[in-house]
């Protein structure tokens, strides 16, 4: 897919033009020549006859760059003096900070805040553990766990360079639900190592939300976390984009008219998003579903299984899908399938493939950043199309689950979070979708609507309340 001007290939050009008319003009047009898309336009300073503009330029990729300059220093009376990245500027220090919420300003303050007044909030939740909740950053805090093994669409690039994206995870707890996140980057591998680490860490937070932890060892680290704390454990690259994409699901068939027991299901990506995806279509109803990996269909007949190489979790998939042990390329099973989920990789199949599928098909291409068939090719045979993507409509997006869940996680007091409270967040993400506005470009809310988190948080609260 060709790429467009993008804010994250945003560079902020420092350019010397002449002080006379039609030159900043000149500068403009040769910025839009070679692909740039101009933005704001500063001025900087006033040194004789020489003008001195910071212009804020998207681009298509950082190769542009150079072209773009290149075509701004050809017209001679403009030459770029400093090209800064925007995305690099956005990130130099970190993302995050941490600020006291009560001014020092007295003795007064000092005594209370610190010593010798904070013995006595010591000794009362030495006397009841469970006061840490409301007396310490607990209430409000949760740790956003990684080892950098499963980091977006770039693999396993460790834990240092996983920190970027679990800072901004951070930005995104506190902009959509208030909720205080700190980024805990691991260096082991270890799932031992793993649990081990984040069960002496827990008294710190409130909850545990893993981020980007490669399967099938996500699931072990999942499970045990669960098993041994008391307080939320969550991983978000599971069961964020199972809700959401499920949310998403219930409208769509609002739209269609069928029915999710009804459904005839192609899954392609059997990883953490995969297997929890496929789960949770499962408890909401849904009975005909079969997976692909790498290798193609899963099946209890495949090799693999049978010699017994296959891990656990496809194990599982093998055995509750595929009844009829079909083989080999997803591509060739589009055939009489309602909904195709995609979860793996760019352009995994033809766009025409999809012709194969039922009347009202639909399309959940969500590999990113390019998608298993891209929407244009996949429009002729698809009624609705959803992505990953920001820059097609019904992008099926973590941010609308995860600060809503948390935030009624943490209200509600919650010590786990269940099946139960999963559907609900669907349910409650579906429903911001006012029926008289649903449409074939309109089945999720945007990740910018601000009822979103509020409305998971008070069904997520709501349905662990009532099970407590």
């Amino acid at each position: 897919m060709t790429g467009s001007p993008s804010a994250q290939y945003s560079i902020v050009l420092r350019v010397e033009i002449d002080h006379k008319p039609g030159a900043l003009g000149e500068v403009a047009s040769a910025i839009g020549q070679a692909g740039g898309v101009i933005g704001d336009v500063a001025l900087v300073s006033v040194s004789g006859d020489t003008l001195v503009r910071d212009i804020t330029v998207a681009a298509s990729d950082q190769g542009a760059w150079d072209r773009i300059a290149a075509a701004i220093n050809q017209r001679p009376q403009a030459k770029v003096v400093a090209v800064t990245d925007r995305t690099f500027q956005v990130h130099e220090g970190g993302k995050i900070e941490i600020s006291a919420k009560h001014p020092l300003k007295t003795r007064d303050d000092l005594a209370m805040a610190y010593t010798p007044g904070v013995a006595r909030v010591c000794e009362a939740i030495a006397d009841d553990q469970s006061l840490s909740h409301e007396l310490t950053i607990r209430k409000n805090t949760v740790a956003v766990v990684t080892d950098g093994t499963a980091v977006l669409g770039l693999g396993d690039i460790g834990p240092h360079a996983s920190m970027p994206v679990m800072e901004g995870k951070a930005v995104l707890f506190k902009e959509f639900a208030g909720v205080d996140a700190f980024p805990i980057a691991l260096s082991t591998k270890d799932p031992d190592a793993i649990v081990e680490t984040v069960k002496a860490i827990a008294p710190t937070f409130g909850g545990i939300n893993l981020e980007d932890i490669s399967a099938p060892r996500c699931f072990e680290i999942e499970d045990r976390l669960k098993a041994e704390l008391d307080i939320p454990v969550f991983h978000d690259d599971q069961h964020g984009t199972a809700i959401v994409t499920l949310a998403a699901l219930i409208n769509a068939c609002k739209i269609t008219g069928k029915r999710l027991e009804d459904l005839s299901v192609l899954v392609t990506g059997l990883g953490a998003a995969g297997i929890a995806v496929t789960k949770i279509l499962l408890s909401a109803g849904v009975k005909d579903i079969i997976g692909a990996d790498s290798r193609g269909l899963v099946s209890t007949e495949r090799p693999d299984y049978v010699d017994g190489s296959m891990n656990s979790v496809k194990r599982w998939y093998a055995e509750m899908s595929n009844p009829e042990h079909l083989t080999g390329h997803p591509g060739n099973h589009l055939g009489g399938r309602d909904l195709f989920i995609g979860l793996s990789g760019a352009r995994i199949f033809e766009a025409s493939k999809l012709a194969a599928m039922n009347a009202d098909a639909m399309v959940f291409a969500m590999a990113n950043p390019n998608p298993e068939v891209s929407p244009e090719e996949a429009e002729p045979y698809a009624r609705i199309i959803a992505t990953g993507r920001s820059d097609y409509p019904n992008q099926i997006n973590n941010v609308l689950a995860f600060p809503g869940i948390f935030r009624g996680a943490l209200d509600a007091r919650a010590k786990q979070i269940t099946e139960g409270m999963k559907m609900a967040a669907a349910r409650a993400i579906a429903g911001l979708v006012a029926d008289e506005d649903l449409r074939e470009d309109n089945i999720i809310p945007s990740v910018f609507d601000r009822d979103v988190a509020p409305a998971v948080a008070a069904a997520v609260a709501q349905e662990a309340l009532a099970h407590a």
